[in-house]
């Protein structure tokens, strides 16, 4: 289960966006909130960069254990059944 990366019970706040008009148009025809659809696509790209970053900053550690692992094994290799 994913959790909120950000405070889902902060306040709304206007904003105004520029969107193509004919988007707009087909989202109104679909129904389709606009609110809750840039929110939940915001939160999925935060989630996306926040995730490269993490990648990238732990980049260097994450090839150690590997070349470690690679190295020694990992320390259940003795205990596991299967």
């Amino acid at each position: 289960m994913l959790t909120a990366m950000y405070d889902t019970s902060a306040p709304k706040k206007p904003t105004n966006v520029s969107i193509n008009r004919d988007l707009l148009q087909q989202a109104k025809e679909h129904q389709i909130n606009l609110s809750r659809a840039l929110e939940t696509r915001l939160a999925e790209l935060l989630r996306e960069h926040k995730q490269q970053q993490w990648r990238q900053e732990n980049h260097e550690a994450v090839e150690a254990y590997n070349r470690r692992i690679e190295t020694h094994g990992c320390f259940s290799d003795g205990l596991r059944r299967f």
